[in-house]
């Protein structure tokens, strides 16, 4: 069900006369007719969540700032995209930037803010490309800037590149960073709606939910919600690798059952081979197990239902053939290497829990490494300024719960060569 991706593949897209030939902008004009709190009502009425990953309400987030501009207010997209597994936010900028462009335009009018941030990942050297060259375009043609379409409304917007670091992904440490600063999360309260970027109040979004903006301000709320389902409306991009046969992203009414997207959509498991374990919302999230994926709805409630989270949709599928140990003890290297140090219990537990799974990993483990590592990790949640902390421990608990005689066939091989 293509809404946000109908043009992928299309490079002609790209292009500032082709995006208004096909209608775009048309969302922005009518959005600068409709007032911005008549905009944010919209958006929130539709049930737009933000794809970000924490699927909080768009325009609920969007109410939290302030009605009158006394101060400046900025708009900042998080396009940062850095989780393993997730791709979707690429794409979106790579083939269709003056959809993000709009959406920037039409969340800022709503709320009331004069200047838009697009913050890209630093590694996305083509692709930021792309959007720089399309926000130049926009400028030339008055689709931003000064007295934008001649309506007096005034939006700026700048690509800002990072420079690679995952925590400049979180929200505040994307602050720090636009500033110049150390890429390092800020302690909450004080909330960005009240005090973000440059010290005034911002709103920060993540690519794909900007992008369907134009479309609900187009359509209206009721033809959002003809998809998803009433908690979780809408369409959503599935980010989806691993051992499967046609790997790729497909943008698919959310609540779709994850064995159909599996089975039907991808084309199945590669080379005939039996489904071990499915990550349906990038390496942060639990692991589901064969069964468990096979009963799991692709939304934000659905997810929880079995146990783990949509999270950015990203969803990593492996065969019976996958070492589970190896791939968990990746994901955690991952975010020890990442971990900003700001906070003892990610720095330390991160780095210890990556020692300890390496340790297991090359059959010099014991048994009672597994009880320290779920100790370890149940201490990294809620203890630290982000949530890096917290997404050590989904893979790590649930592979040792549900995976457990992967980590105990290592730690018997070592025992056994122990005793001869």
């Amino acid at each position: 069900m293509r809404v946000i991706s109908t043009h992928f593949g299309d490079p002609l897209q790209r292009r500032l006369g082709t995006y208004v030939e096909r209608g775009g902008y048309e969302a922005l004009k009518k959005a600068f007719s409709m007032g911005p709190d008549e905009v944010v009502e919209t958006v929130k009425a539709s049930g737009l969540r933000g794809r970000g990953g924490a699927g909080f309400p768009t325009g609920v987030k969007w109410s939290f700032m302030p009605k009158e501009a006394t101060k400046p207010h900025y708009l900042l997209c998080n396009a940062d995209e850095s989780e393993p597994g997730t791709f979707k936010d690429r794409e979106l900028m790579r083939w269709d930037p003056h959809q993000l462009i709009e959406g920037c335009l039409i969340a800022a009018y709503a709320i009331r803010a004069k200047h838009a941030y697009i913050y890209c990942r630093g590694e996305f050297f083509e692709t930021n490309q792309v959007v720089a060259r399309a926000v130049e375009d926009a400028y030339e043609k008055g689709y931003a800037g000064e007295d934008i379409f001649g309506s007096g409304n005034d939006i700026a917007v700048t690509v800002h590149q990072g420079a690679g670091a995952y925590i400049c992904g979180e929200e505040t440490g994307l602050m720090n960073s636009l500033e110049g600063r150390r890429g390092e999360p800020r302690v909450k309260p004080p909330f960005p709606a009240a005090v973000g970027v440059f010290g005034m109040p911002s709103t920060i979004n993540n690519v794909e939910t900007l992008a369907a903006v134009p479309h609900i301000v187009n359509n209206g709320e009721e033809w959002y919600r003809q998809w998803g389902t009433e908690s979780s409306p809408g369409t959503k991009l599935f980010c989806v690798s691993g051992h499967i046969n046609k790997p790729g992203n497909y943008e698919l009414p959310l609540g779709f059952p994850l064995s159909e997207l599996i089975d039907d959509v991808c084309g199945g498991i590669r080379n005939g081979n039996g489904l071990k374990a499915v990550i349906p919302g990038g390496s942060s999230v639990a692991i589901l197990n064969s069964e468990e994926a096979r009963r799991c709805r692709l939304d934000y409630e659905g997810c929880i239902d079995v146990g783990t989270m949509l999270g950015c949709a990203s969803v990593i599928v492996m065969d019976d053939t996958t070492d589970i140990v190896k791939q968990v003890r990746r994901m955690v290297d991952f975010y020890a290497h990442e971990s900003c140090g700001q906070c003892t219990p990610c720095r330390e537990g991160s780095a210890w829990a990556a020692q300890i799974m390496k340790r297991i990993e090359i059959g010099e483990g014991t048994v009672g490494d597994l009880d320290t590592l779920m100790e370890v990790t149940e201490q990294m949640v809620g203890t630290t300024i982000c949530v890096l902390s917290d997404s050590v421990a989904p893979p790590v608990q649930s592979s040792i719960q549900k995976f457990r005689a992967d980590y105990l066939a290592l730690i018997s091989e070592q025992e056994s060569a122990g005793a001869t």
